[in-house]
């Protein structure tokens, strides 16, 4: 299992929401079976539906 806070403490360089949507894509194209999101992304960018939009990303990695 990852944890949101842990992609985002292992990617510091992340500036916005956007990158860190194709980050989250990316772990699950590598095998990430399961995905906790325990903390709000801390971008100016992150919509309302952050957890719904995060979610999305994990179970359809390519697009």
């Amino acid at each position: 299992m990852i944890w949101l806070s842990e992609m985002l403490m292992q990617n510091q360089d992340l500036e916005s929401f956007q990158q860190l949507i194709e980050l989250v894509q990316q772990r699950a194209r590598e095998g990430e079976r399961f995905l906790s999101s325990d903390v709000r992304p801390p971008f100016p960018d992150t919509p309302m539906d952050w957890e719904e939009r995060i979610e999305a990303a994990f179970t359809s990695p390519n697009g």
